[in-house]
């Protein structure tokens, strides 16, 4: 017993393109923070690597409309939930990306 949404998709395809899309975002934002600000000491001290974050998050809306997903029906929780599971896999990915290159060095 599937409900569609107003886009068309139904609940379960609606989530799961919604919390792919924030997790490959965090990924892609990761690499390419440690692309554009590298792996140092002091890049992993920095907070100008949030500045690509942030450039991800607004771009997924977009993103999530051409997929098809209507982001007008998003409450504060589906934001706040987009938004965390970037921010989460960005985390862990440029977390390890540092510890990585960074336990090579020492």
């Amino acid at each position: 017993m599937s409900t569609e949404t107003a886009s068309g998709l139904s609940d379960h395809t609606r989530g799961v393109a919604v919390t792919t899309v924030a997790c490959l975002a965090g990924i892609a934002a990761a690499f390419v923070s440690a692309a554009v600000f590298g792996l140092s000491t002091e890049t992993a001290a920095s907070t100008e690597p949030l500045l690509v974050l942030a450039a991800f998050l607004f771009v997924e809306y977009p993103l999530l409309k051409l997929i098809g997903v209507d982001v007008g029906e998003f409450g504060i929780k589906d934001n706040l939930y987009v938004g965390f599971m970037t921010f989460t896999l960005w985390f862990i990915s440029y977390g390890v990306l540092l510890s990585t290159t960074l336990a090579g060095s020492v």
